[in-house]
Protein backbone atom coordinates (compact mmCIF):
# COMPACT_ATOMS: atom_id res chain seq x y z
CA UNK A 1 0.00 0.00 0.00
CA UNK A 2 1.39 3.41 -1.01
CA UNK A 3 1.89 6.00 1.78
CA UNK A 4 -0.42 9.03 1.62
CA UNK A 5 0.99 11.98 -0.33
CA UNK A 6 2.31 14.83 1.79
CA UNK A 7 0.59 18.19 1.44
CA UNK A 8 3.58 20.05 -0.08
CA UNK A 9 3.27 23.30 -2.09
CA UNK A 10 3.36 22.85 -5.83
CA UNK A 11 6.46 24.19 -7.58
CA UNK A 12 4.26 26.43 -9.72
CA UNK A 13 2.50 27.96 -6.73
CA UNK A 14 3.51 31.68 -6.46
CA UNK A 15 5.79 32.18 -3.50
CA UNK A 16 6.19 28.44 -2.86
CA UNK A 17 10.00 28.56 -3.08
CA UNK A 18 10.50 32.29 -2.63
CA UNK A 19 12.62 33.14 0.43
CA UNK A 20 10.79 35.53 2.72
CA UNK A 21 7.46 35.02 0.93
CA UNK A 22 4.71 36.80 2.81
CA UNK A 23 7.14 39.25 4.43
CA UNK A 24 5.79 42.81 4.74
CA UNK A 25 6.66 45.21 1.92
CA UNK A 26 8.88 48.25 2.43
CA UNK A 27 7.54 51.76 2.96
CA UNK A 28 5.40 53.23 0.21
CA UNK A 29 7.22 55.56 -2.22
CA UNK A 30 6.94 59.31 -1.68
CA UNK A 31 4.11 60.83 -3.73
CA UNK A 32 5.40 63.57 -6.06
CA UNK A 33 3.62 66.42 -7.82
CA UNK A 34 5.49 67.58 -10.94
CA UNK A 35 4.81 70.99 -12.51
CA UNK A 36 6.38 72.25 -15.74
CA UNK A 37 4.76 73.97 -18.72
CA UNK A 38 6.69 71.81 -21.21
CA UNK A 39 5.14 68.35 -21.64
CA UNK A 40 8.42 66.94 -22.94
CA UNK A 41 10.30 68.11 -19.85
CA UNK A 42 7.61 66.65 -17.57
CA UNK A 43 7.87 63.33 -19.40
CA UNK A 44 11.66 63.21 -19.02
CA UNK A 45 11.60 64.18 -15.35
CA UNK A 46 8.86 61.66 -14.66
CA UNK A 47 10.97 58.88 -16.20
CA UNK A 48 13.86 59.82 -13.90
CA UNK A 49 11.74 59.87 -10.75
CA UNK A 50 9.52 56.87 -11.45
CA UNK A 51 12.62 54.73 -12.02
CA UNK A 52 13.39 55.07 -8.29
CA UNK A 53 11.63 52.71 -5.84
CA UNK A 54 11.14 55.43 -3.24
CA UNK A 55 9.64 58.08 -5.57
CA UNK A 56 6.41 58.08 -7.57
CA UNK A 57 4.95 60.91 -9.66
CA UNK A 58 1.20 60.90 -8.94
CA UNK A 59 0.16 64.27 -10.42
CA UNK A 60 1.30 66.66 -13.16
CA UNK A 61 0.55 70.34 -13.76
CA UNK A 62 1.36 72.72 -16.61
CA UNK A 63 1.49 75.91 -14.51
CA UNK A 64 1.81 77.10 -10.95
CA UNK A 65 -1.90 77.71 -10.41
CA UNK A 66 -2.79 74.14 -11.40
CA UNK A 67 -0.01 72.83 -9.15
CA UNK A 68 -1.49 74.66 -6.16
CA UNK A 69 -4.98 73.35 -6.99
CA UNK A 70 -3.74 69.75 -7.29
CA UNK A 71 -1.83 69.94 -3.99
CA UNK A 72 -4.89 71.34 -2.24
CA UNK A 73 -7.07 68.52 -3.56
CA UNK A 74 -4.63 65.72 -2.65
CA UNK A 75 -3.31 65.99 0.92
CA UNK A 76 -1.31 62.78 0.35
CA UNK A 77 1.25 64.49 -1.90
CA UNK A 78 4.61 64.55 -0.12
CA UNK A 79 6.79 66.58 -2.51
CA UNK A 80 6.16 69.25 -5.16
CA UNK A 81 8.81 69.65 -7.90
CA UNK A 82 8.10 73.01 -9.54
CA UNK A 83 9.59 74.69 -12.59
CA UNK A 84 10.41 78.31 -11.78
CA UNK A 85 9.21 79.89 -15.06
CA UNK A 86 5.60 78.87 -15.80
CA UNK A 87 2.50 80.66 -17.17
CA UNK A 88 -0.12 82.26 -14.92
CA UNK A 89 1.86 81.59 -11.74
CA UNK A 90 5.59 80.93 -11.45
CA UNK A 91 7.01 78.07 -9.44
CA UNK A 92 8.24 80.51 -6.80
CA UNK A 93 4.79 82.08 -6.49
CA UNK A 94 3.24 78.62 -6.24
CA UNK A 95 5.83 77.62 -3.62
CA UNK A 96 4.96 80.63 -1.45
CA UNK A 97 1.26 79.77 -1.60
CA UNK A 98 1.83 76.07 -0.96
CA UNK A 99 4.07 76.87 2.02
CA UNK A 100 1.19 78.80 3.54
CA UNK A 101 -1.50 76.25 2.67
CA UNK A 102 0.46 73.02 3.25
CA UNK A 103 3.33 73.69 5.70
CA UNK A 104 4.31 70.01 5.75
CA UNK A 105 4.64 69.71 1.98
CA UNK A 106 8.24 69.54 0.77
CA UNK A 107 9.11 71.67 -2.26
CA UNK A 108 11.95 71.61 -4.79
CA UNK A 109 12.49 74.02 -7.68
CA UNK A 110 13.62 73.27 -11.25
CA UNK A 111 15.09 75.96 -13.49
CA UNK A 112 16.77 76.47 -16.83
CA UNK A 113 18.95 79.17 -15.28
CA UNK A 114 21.90 78.87 -12.92
CA UNK A 115 21.34 81.95 -10.80
CA UNK A 116 22.37 82.47 -7.17
CA UNK A 117 19.34 84.65 -6.54
CA UNK A 118 17.01 81.79 -7.47
CA UNK A 119 18.52 79.74 -4.67
CA UNK A 120 17.82 82.41 -2.08
CA UNK A 121 14.34 83.05 -3.50
CA UNK A 122 13.60 79.31 -3.39
CA UNK A 123 14.56 79.12 0.28
CA UNK A 124 12.50 82.20 1.11
CA UNK A 125 9.53 80.68 -0.74
CA UNK A 126 9.71 77.57 1.44
CA UNK A 127 11.59 75.26 -0.94
CA UNK A 128 14.67 73.19 -0.12
CA UNK A 129 16.62 74.63 -3.05
CA UNK A 130 16.74 74.24 -6.80
CA UNK A 131 18.19 72.01 -9.51
CA UNK A 132 19.13 73.29 -12.98
CA UNK A 133 17.43 71.22 -15.68
CA UNK A 134 20.81 70.73 -17.33
CA UNK A 135 21.90 68.44 -14.47
CA UNK A 136 18.51 66.97 -13.56
CA UNK A 137 19.45 63.51 -14.80
CA UNK A 138 22.39 63.52 -12.37
CA UNK A 139 21.19 65.43 -9.31
CA UNK A 140 17.37 65.51 -9.24
CA UNK A 141 16.83 62.23 -7.40
CA UNK A 142 19.22 63.14 -4.59
CA UNK A 143 17.67 66.62 -4.43
CA UNK A 144 14.21 65.07 -4.00
CA UNK A 145 15.45 62.82 -1.22
CA UNK A 146 17.11 65.75 0.53
CA UNK A 147 13.87 67.76 0.30
CA UNK A 148 11.89 64.85 1.76
CA UNK A 149 14.37 64.78 4.65
CA UNK A 150 13.69 68.51 5.05
CA UNK A 151 17.31 69.33 4.21
CA UNK A 152 18.48 72.19 1.97
CA UNK A 153 19.95 71.13 -1.35
CA UNK A 154 22.31 72.85 -3.74
CA UNK A 155 23.62 70.94 -6.72
CA UNK A 156 27.32 69.99 -6.81
CA UNK A 157 29.43 72.75 -8.30
CA UNK A 158 27.58 75.56 -6.54
CA UNK A 159 28.98 77.13 -3.41
CA UNK A 160 27.64 75.18 -0.44
CA UNK A 161 28.41 78.19 1.70
CA UNK A 162 25.29 79.78 0.18
CA UNK A 163 23.19 77.52 2.38
CA UNK A 164 25.20 78.18 5.52
CA UNK A 165 25.23 81.93 4.93
CA UNK A 166 21.48 82.07 4.39
CA UNK A 167 20.60 79.85 7.35
CA UNK A 168 23.03 81.69 9.65
CA UNK A 169 21.49 85.01 8.69
CA UNK A 170 17.97 83.67 9.16
CA UNK A 171 18.87 82.17 12.54
CA UNK A 172 20.50 85.33 13.89
CA UNK A 173 17.97 87.73 12.40
CA UNK A 174 20.52 89.21 10.03
CA UNK A 175 19.63 90.84 6.75
CA UNK A 176 18.68 88.47 3.93
CA UNK A 177 19.24 89.16 0.23
CA UNK A 178 17.08 92.12 -0.74
CA UNK A 179 13.89 91.54 -2.73
CA UNK A 180 13.43 94.47 -5.13
CA UNK A 181 9.64 94.12 -5.55
CA UNK A 182 6.71 92.82 -3.51
CA UNK A 183 4.92 89.53 -4.19
CA UNK A 184 1.93 91.42 -5.62
CA UNK A 185 4.17 93.50 -7.88
CA UNK A 186 5.85 90.31 -9.06
CA UNK A 187 2.45 88.82 -9.96
CA UNK A 188 1.55 91.92 -11.93
CA UNK A 189 4.96 92.14 -13.60
CA UNK A 190 4.63 88.56 -14.84
CA UNK A 191 1.14 89.12 -16.24
CA UNK A 192 2.14 92.40 -17.89
CA UNK A 193 5.12 90.67 -19.50
CA UNK A 194 2.82 87.91 -20.76
CA UNK A 195 0.85 90.55 -22.66
CA UNK A 196 -2.30 90.88 -20.53
CA UNK A 197 -4.15 94.20 -20.29
CA UNK A 198 -4.76 95.98 -16.99
CA UNK A 199 -8.42 94.92 -17.12
CA UNK A 200 -7.47 91.27 -17.66
CA UNK A 201 -4.90 91.39 -14.86
CA UNK A 202 -7.45 92.94 -12.54
CA UNK A 203 -9.82 90.08 -13.34
CA UNK A 204 -7.17 87.47 -12.63
CA UNK A 205 -6.15 89.02 -9.31
CA UNK A 206 -9.59 90.33 -8.29
CA UNK A 207 -8.45 93.96 -8.09
CA UNK A 208 -9.39 97.03 -10.12
CA UNK A 209 -7.67 98.05 -13.34
CA UNK A 210 -6.68 101.31 -11.61
CA UNK A 211 -4.91 99.35 -8.87
CA UNK A 212 -3.07 97.38 -11.55
CA UNK A 213 -1.96 100.63 -13.20
CA UNK A 214 -0.72 101.97 -9.86
CA UNK A 215 1.33 98.82 -9.24
CA UNK A 216 2.69 99.00 -12.77
CA UNK A 217 3.78 102.63 -12.24
CA UNK A 218 5.48 101.61 -8.97
CA UNK A 219 7.31 98.83 -10.80
CA UNK A 220 8.64 101.21 -13.44
CA UNK A 221 9.84 103.61 -10.75
CA UNK A 222 11.39 100.95 -8.50
CA UNK A 223 13.21 99.18 -11.30
CA UNK A 224 14.21 102.33 -13.18
CA UNK A 225 12.44 101.19 -16.35
CA UNK A 226 10.51 103.19 -18.93
CA UNK A 227 7.82 101.04 -20.53
CA UNK A 228 6.19 97.66 -21.00
CA UNK A 229 8.97 96.42 -23.28
CA UNK A 230 11.60 97.03 -20.62
CA UNK A 231 9.37 95.40 -18.01
CA UNK A 232 9.13 92.34 -20.27
CA UNK A 233 12.90 92.21 -20.71
CA UNK A 234 13.35 92.44 -16.95
CA UNK A 235 10.82 89.63 -16.40
CA UNK A 236 12.77 87.42 -18.80
CA UNK A 237 16.07 88.27 -17.13
CA UNK A 238 14.83 87.30 -13.66
CA UNK A 239 13.11 84.14 -14.91
CA UNK A 240 9.45 85.13 -14.48
CA UNK A 241 8.81 84.27 -18.11
CA UNK A 242 10.81 82.47 -20.78
CA UNK A 243 12.03 84.27 -23.92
Amino acid sequence: MRPPARNTPDADTPGADTPGAGAPEGPAPARVLLADDHALVRSGVRLILDAEPDLSVVAEAADGADAVALARRDPGIDLAVLDIAMPRQTGLQAARELSRLRPGLRILMLTMYDNEQYFFEALKAGASGYVPKSVADRDLVEACRAALRDEPFVYPGAETTLIRTYLDRARTGGALPARPITEREEEILKLVAEGHTSKEIGGFLVISAKTVERHRANLLQKLGLRDRLELTRYAIRVGLIEP
